[in-house]
């Protein structure tokens, strides 16, 4: 059984504009602005997306931004080590919350 998110629909991210112009050239003129070079670079761009696309795991981000990266020149070593940063900033913001546990069980005494 094939997997519900196929790579080959990533081709077809911009169909919604025909259905909502307005919205997709406003959305593609912020992401375009968004990513072209400015203060931060291209490449920590990018590696920054594929962060993201990992921490909120979004596949066709994923597939996307490891393309984009792959592209860029970034190698497989970077990747994995910002996916890492990803999943450990994931995994804290988990922890952190354990302080709404406490906050329970200060109440219940």
């Amino acid at each position: 059984m094939a997997g519900y998110y196929l790579s080959e629909d990533l081709a077809r991210f911009g169909d919604i504009k025909k259905s909502a112009p307005a919205q997709w050239d406003t959305f593609l003129k912020w992401y375009t602005t968004t990513m072209e070079p400015g203060a931060v670079d291209g490449k920590t761009k990018k590696l920054a997306a594929l962060a993201v696309a990992y921490a909120i795991q979004e596949p066709y981000c994923i597939d996307a931004y490891t393309s984009a990266c792959t592209d860029a020149g970034i190698t497989p070593e970077e990747m994995a080590e910002i996916v890492n940063v990803a999943a450990v900033i994931r995994g804290g913001g988990t922890l952190a919350h354990w302080a709404q546990s406490q906050n329970t069980l200060s109440r219940k005494k």
